[in-house]
């Protein structure tokens, strides 16, 4: 299984980015997948879920209302979009998914919103 984020870039305070998880060796649709983030100095945290089917969402409290996760699945695609970016959210991205037990990580997409 891998999985390969995209869309991270430089955005201004208030603007905008959608990033991409697109996986290979795996159906999308049928896994619980989460976006994560890493911001500067501080730990891996996890910020937002789409359950298998698509049935649930999750945000962290520090993302909701801003950022909605959704997925293409014609596209085996889970999408993050984030909207009124703020400094404090640049970070590292990844998407995460579980497969058998074992997890599997992309490679991160750096998000640098500038105030």
């Amino acid at each position: 299984v891998q999985l390969v984020e995209s869309g991270g870039g430089l955005a201004q305070t208030g603007g905008s980015l959608r990033l991409s998880c697109t996986a290979s060796g795996a159906t999308l649709d049928g896994l619980n997948v989460g976006w994560f983030r890493q911001r500067p100095g501080s730990e891996r945290e996890g910020i937002s879920c789409i359950t298998r089917r698509g049935g649930g969402f999750y945000y962290a409290n520090s993302v909701k209302g801003r950022f909605t996760i959704s997925r293409d699945n014609a596209k085996n695609t889970v999408y993050l979009q984030m909207n009124s970016l703020k400094p404090e959210d640049t970070a590292v991205y990844y998407c995460r998914t579980v497969v058998g037990l074992l997890p599997y990580w992309g490679q991160g997409t750096q998000v640098t919103v500038s105030s």
